[in-house]
This record gives C-alpha cells, structure tokens and sequence, in this order.
C-alpha cells in the first residue's frame, strides 16, 4: 500500500502531525509520498505532483481541517481519503490527533467504512472547457468587484426557478450545506440526502429564502448584468471569471468521494460538538 499526504503547512500541529506520521510509517516500512508544497515544507524528497497522486497511491491522508481534506478530495478521485482534524470546526474530518494510528492501523489492515459523498460538476453551454469541474461542498457565483447587484437567473432542467438580486449564489450539496451555505441562512442537510440547496447570499429581498431541490437537476445560472466579470467559485476557489450572460450548468457529479468514516462518531454527534447544540436531557426536577 502506497499513501498520498497532504498537510495544512500553514498549521504547525500539522506538520508536526506529519513528521510523526512518517517516523511511524517508515518503521513498518510502508511507502508514502506527499504533495509537493507539503514535502518542501517538511524537508523531503519523497513528492509527486498532486494531479499524479492518485495514478500511484492507494488512500489519501489529510492532515488540516476542512479545507485541507477538500484540497485532497480534488486529487483522490475515488481514492479513499482519511481525514485527520487538525483545523476549527472539522466536519469532515472526522478523526482527531489523538486517533490517527487507530485509524491508520485500520486503513492499512483493510479494516475500515467508507462515507462516499455526493459531488457537483459545473460546465458552461458554450462546452468550451476541457474537463469537468467539480466540487465536493459547493458552487458559487458572487457579484464580485461590481458596484451594483446583479440578478442572477436560475433555471431548473429548462423551467425558470426565479431572478434574484444578491451578492451571489450558492449551489451546495448535503456535505456543503454545513459550509458558506449555512453561514448564508441555509438549511443543515443530512449526508446522503438525495438533494441540493441553492442558497441566496444577502438577497435584496426578503422573500428570497433557499430552497432545496432533488438532485437529479440540472440548475443552470447566469447573471444579468450590463458589465463586470463574475468569480465562479467551486469550493472556494475561483475557478473562472463569468461574463454577464454566461450560462453555468450545475449538476450531480457521476464520481463520488470516498472518506473514510469514523464508527466512533455519528453526523449528529458531530453536530452537536461543532455547533454546540448540547446534548442534557430535562430532567423534569
């Protein structure tokens, strides 16, 4: 078994994370590789460019926070990828420090579960692009530099949902409703729910609210605008500046991600630390 790591390098814990990781695999004689940005960090030689990683390597092993297992999700493609938190608020990696060899021992042995994610794939009308992009929490179209708002129409398949003006859209899934979606005043959505949440970003109007649609839709957006340039973002990288009238198609990735689960946690559970719900029972006393 060969491991691709990626590691916050911005996060001294991380790298710290990363160099006791490595002692440990080089004891047992297990072969790894890391991105190039991390292994120049860390002073090693031992590096493949990130589109190669997963042509090599068997399981991918972040080590960061959200953001960080997002970068390795891009790279994975089916790859199963084990998330170690050493970021915030961590609701994708479920595992902390202080479990990463059990969870590495269970990865290694074969001994693991697997959480697979749904993706979103954008593509324009014009086809001029030459691959899909993908996004595991969301799509996003923001108003950018313009000093107006602009309306942002949305269609579902070929039936118009509505014209709205914001400073941008969100088109997230089940995994991104608990992103920038949910700072937006969008709905928590279960893992595996069967759906999307297109997400208004201070709409101008207040009976502009989100609304979740089936994801077996197609949404297609463009912003009607007389000028500017529009940042598509797709998990909070800019992707492409739009033009006014520039369609994007949103739609259900065919390729799903696989991360690898913690059997010690629940999705709730999670919620309840990250968010704070608690968990007392009113004793009645």
């Amino acid at each position: 078994m060969k491991l691709a790591i990626i590691v916050n390098i911005t996060r001294e814990k991380a790298l710290e994370l990363a160099c006791e990781l490595t002692a440990w695999l080089d004891e047992r004689s297990i072969d790894y590789v890391f991105d190039p940005q991390s292994a120049k960090a860390l002073g090693s030689d031992k590096q493949e460019e990130k589109t190669e990683l997963y042509r090599h390597c068997d399981v991918f092993v972040s080590l960061g926070g959200d953001g960080t297992l997002l970068l390795a999700s891009h790279y994975s493609q089916t790859k199963p990828v084990l998330g170690i938190n050493v970021g915030d608020l961590g609701f994708l990696t479920e595992f902390s420090p202080d479990e990463m060899y059990t969870a590495m021992n269970h990865v290694l042995s074969g001994n693991y579960s697997i959480h697979t994610r749904s993706q979103l794939e954008a593509s324009f009308d014009s086809g001029n692009q030459p691959h899909p992009m993908t996004a595991l929490n969301d799509v996003i179209i923001e108003k950018g530099a313009s000093s107006r708002l602009p309306a942002f129409v949305i269609w579902l398949d070929h039936e118009v949902l509505g014209s709205y003006r914001a400073d941008g859209i969100i088109i997230a899934t089940s995994t991104g409703s608990t992103a920038y979606s949910m700072s937006a005043g969008g709905p928590i959505i279960a893992p595996k729910s069967n759906v999307f949440v297109i997400t208004p970003i201070c709409p101008h109007m207040l009976t502009v609210r989100p609304i979740v649609i089936s994801d077996d839709k197609t949404v297609r957006i463009s912003v009607d605008s007389y000028s500017g340039e529009f940042p598509l973002k797709m998990d909070g990288v800019v992707k492409k500046m739009l033009h006014p009238g520039e369609v994007v198609c949103v739609k259900k990735s065919p390729q799903m991600i696989n991360l690898v689960a913690n059997e010690k946690r629940s999705y709730f559970e999670i919620l309840r630390k990250k968010l704070l719900w608690g968990h007392e029972h009113p004793t009645g006393e």
